[in-house]
């Protein structure tokens, strides 16, 4: 199956693979998965208040760091065999509250650098995110690419997402409103394509089940 995603499967375990001897040495300092996703949310937090007070650099740097922390609570839980449905349960949605504080920090710091056209994409972009995932989550919940086969799918899932926002917001003190906007219309952009190929992806294997 092709994924249309940046990232293709074997990449993305690759990067996974890479992240568990990490996650493994938090765990033997007594962190549990579910302490890296409190901790990977409130980097997230923190994140945001930065983008808030206008410190860009200090923003991208956190994101992400953020989103290492999101492959590492998976890895360790995958490594000591804790992989149980609240830990996802609690993963998904901390990882969607963080994402969504980010992108209100930003907001608040457009608004406050005079950049409202910034607040404007800011919350276009978050609401193209939100779809992505509700997408996965709604498509899965009805039997749909079960496991994580609707993560594969798509150009930009939330690693795509994160390497294109700590970008932009590293390079605010270069090339300032104008790259923030590229930055946040980019990911508005291939966040809505991601939906669309999702919800074709799914169109696709309903017509599977109906010629069955």
């Amino acid at each position: 199956m092709t994924s249309g995603s940046f990232i293709s499967p074997a990449t993305r375990d690759r990067i996974r693979g890479l992240a568990v001897p990490i996650a493994v040495g938090l765990g033997r300092l007594g962190l549990t998965p579910n302490h890296l996703t409190l901790i990977g949310f409130g980097i997230a937090v923190l994140s945001g208040g930065f983008a808030a007070a206008q410190n860009w650099l200090a923003a991208g740097v956190l994101v992400l760091v953020g989103g290492a922390f999101d492959l590492l609570d998976g890895a360790l839980a995958r490594a000591t065999g804790r992989v149980n449905r609240l830990g996802a349960f609690l993963d998904s949605v901390f990882d969607r509250w963080g994402e969504g504080v980010v992108y209100i920090g930003i907001a608040w710091g457009s608004v406050a650098a005079g950049f409202t056209e910034g607040a404007v994409l800011a919350t276009a972009a978050l609401a193209s995110a939100v779809m992505v995932s509700y997408a996965r989550a709604k498509s899965e919940s009805l039997g749909f690419s079960p496991g994580t086969g609707m993560a594969n799918i798509g150009l930009a899932p939330r690693e795509v997402r994160i390497a294109i926002l700590t970008v932009g917001l590293l390079s605010v003190g270069v090339a300032g409103d104008i790259g923030m906007g590229v930055t946040l219309g980019l990911i508005t952009s291939l966040a809505t394509i991601t939906t669309i190929q999702r919800i074709l992806h799914v169109h696709r294997q309903s017509k599977g089940d109906s010629n069955a």
